[in-house]
C-alpha cells in the first residue's frame, strides 16, 4: 500500500566503509577482496553462526554509503535518515567518536538528509562521560548511543558481547547515568530472551528515553537457527509466547519506544531468496504480521518507530517491501492514516528531536 503524503523518516540505517574505517568486520572485507574465488565459494568457509546472521556476504564486504541507501530506496518518499552505529573499532578511548565525524562528513545534506546520529559507546567502561562529550563534539546530530550488548545463550546464534545480562551488570548500570546527565538516548539491541533486562533499565532511569531495537530480535521465531533455536514448530511457539509477555511488560515502561525494524533480519530464520529477488511484500506479511499487530496492541502508534535496517536486512527484501508488509499490517490491524504517519514519521521526529 502507498503512504499517501507521508515524508518518511527511516529510523535506523547503517553506513559503512571497510576498506578506508575501522570496522570489526575490515579486515574480513579485505580478504575476501583479495581471495581468487567468487564471494558465494569464500562465504562457506565462515562459521555457520556468521553465515546465519547475515544471510548473505556481499553488503558487509564493500561500502554502503549514501549513494548505496538512495539507490535502495528508490522512489520510496524517505526524507530523512538515522545513522546507527556498526562494529567501529578505532582503538583508544573516545575512538568511537571517530565514526561520528565520519558519518557528519558524509553527502547527506540532501534528501534522505541526515537527521540523527546514534552512536557507539559502552556506559561500563572507563570515561565514558568524555567519550559522549567527543561525540557531541563531532556532530551537533548526535541523539544517543548503542552498544553492542545482544548475547544470546544458543552457542550457534552470533553473540556481539561476552557478557550475558549485560545491561543490568553494576558498572553498566552506573555508567548509564552519564547519558541522564546529557538529555541523550539509548539504542537497546537484544535477542529476545533479554528483553525484561530492557525493562529493568527503564526501570532504573526513568529519565532516559530508550529505544527497544528490532522489536527485541527473536532469533528463529520463521525457522530454526543455531545449534537449536526455533528447531521445530513447538519452540517457536514457546518464543512467540515469551516474547510478546515480555514485550507486553517492556511497554508498560513510558520511557521506552519500541522500532519496527529489523524483522526482515536473516538470524530471524527467514529464508533467504536468491540475491536480487526481494521477499515479495505478502509472503512478509504472513510471517511478520502478528509481531507488528502486538507491537501496536502494546506500544500504541505513537511509541512505535520505524526503520529500514539496511543493508542487513538487504538479503531478505527491499524497503519498498518493508514498507507495504508493515503499513499493510498496521491498516489491516486497524490502523489508519494517523497511525501510519506516528510510526513512519512523528514518533521518530520525536524522541529523534528531528528537525521539520
Amino acid at each position: 500500500m502507498e503512504l499517501s503524503g507521508i515524508r518518511i523518516i527511516d529510523a535506523h540505517i547503517h553506513q559503512w566503509d571497510p576498506f578506508t574505517t575501522p570496522r570489526d568486520f575490515s579486515a574480513l572485507a579485505k580478504l575476501f577482496r583479495l581471495l581468487p574465488v567468487p564471494v558465494d565459494a569464500a562465504k562457506r568457509l565462515a562459521p555457520r553462526r556468521d553465515r546465519e546472521f547475515v544471510g548473505d556476504p556481499v553488503a558487509y564486504l564493500r561500502p554502503y554509503l549514501p549513494f548505496d541507501y538512495r539507490a535502495d530506496a528508490g522512489n520510496a518518499p524517505i526524507e530523512v535518515i538515522a545513522h546507527i552505529e556498526v562494529e567501529w573499532s578505532q582503538s583508544g578511548p573516545l575512538g568511537k567518536a571517530g565514526e561520528t565525524a565520519w558519518v557528519a562528513g558524509l553527502p547527506l545534506a540532501e534528501a534522505p538528509r541526515l537527521g540523527a546520529i546514534l552512536a557507539g559507546g559502552d556506559p561500563a567502561d572507563p570515561g565514558f562521560g568524555e567519550l559522549l562529550d567527543a561525540h557531541a563534539a563531532a556532530s551537533p546530530l548526535l541523539r544517543g548511543i548503542r552498544t553492542m550488548v545482544a548475547h544470546h545463550p544458543d552457542p550457534g546464534v552470533r553473540s556481539f558481547t561476552g557478557t550475558p545480562g549485560k545491561l543490568v551488570t553494576k558498572e553498566f548500570l552506573d555508567g548509564f547515568a552519564r547519558l541522564a546527565e546529557r538529555g541523550l538516548s539509548f539504542e537497546a539491541w537484544v535477542y529476545s530472551h533479554a528483553i525484561p533486562d530492557v525493562t529493568a533499565l527503564a526501570e532504573r532511569y526513568p529519565e532516559v528515553p530508550i529505544v527497544l531495537n528490532h522489536l527485541g530480535t527473536p532469533a528463529g521465531i520463521f525457522g530454526a537457527v543455531g545449534k537449536h533455536t526455533g528447531a521445530n514448530p513447538g519452540l517457536r511457539r514457546q518464543l512467540l509466547v515469551r516474547w510478546r509477555d515480555d514485550l507486553a511488560a517492556l511497554a508498560e515502561r513510558p520511557n521506552v519506544v519500541a522500532k519496527v525494524s529489523g524483522l526482515m533480519m536473516p538470524i530471524l530464520g527467514h529464508p533467504i531468496p536468491p540475491r536480487g529477488t526481494p521477499t515479495p511484500a505478502p509472503q512478509l506479511l504472513d510471517r511478520i504480521g502478528p509481531l507488528v499487530e502486538h507491537a501496536l496492541d502494546v506500544f500504541g502508534a505513537d511509541r512505535l518507530i520505524w526503520g529500514s535496517n539496511f543493508p542487513v536486512d538487504k538479503p531478505v527484501t527491499s524497503i519498498a517491501n518493508s514498507i507495504e508488509a508493515i503499513a499493510t499490517a498496521v491498516t489491516g490491524h486497524g490502523g489508519g492514516q494517523a497511525e501510519l504517519e506516528q510510526i513512519f514519521r512523528t514518533t521518530a521526529q520525536r524522541v529523534y528531536r528531528i528537525a521539520d
